[in-house]
């Protein structure tokens, strides 16, 4: 399983994380990135802020960020690229994904092939 977080992304996340409330427990936190049915495209990008990952997910460490992938997003996230973009037109999180076979024109959605988990090319 790939994932990887640009400089500027994995910098974002940090921040973001030592700015989120810590948990009673102390547990270290971490990103849980997954993909959603919805969007204009089909599916959805979600990145949320976590110290308590499913017992499913997939655990990764990209520089000093904690990354959890959800098991059943994972063969739509293969290979995605996080970056993070500022600019007058949009900021924020974008991912580049290869099995992407189309997007919409906010990029926050995308289809993969005919929307199956496995992202089967469309024919």
């Amino acid at each position: 399983m790939t994932v990887t977080l640009s400089e500027k992304a994995e910098f974002h996340l940090r921040a973001f994380l030592r700015g989120s409330a810590p948990d009673a427990d102390g547990a270290t936190k971490g990103v849980r990135i997954s993909v959603k049915d919805g969007g204009c495209s089909g599916y959805e990008y979600a990145i949320d802020i976590t110290s308590k990952p499913q017992p499913d997910d997939l655990v990764l460490q990209q520089g000093k960020v904690l990354v959890y992938v959800e098991a059943k997003s994972a063969p739509l996230l293969e290979g995605v690229v996080v970056d993070f973009v500022e600019g007058v037109m949009e900021s924020g999180f974008k991912f580049i994904n290869p099995n992407a076979t189309d997007t919409c024109g906010c990029g926050k959605s995308f289809k993969a092939g005919d929307c199956t988990p496995t992202a089967t090319p469309c024919t």
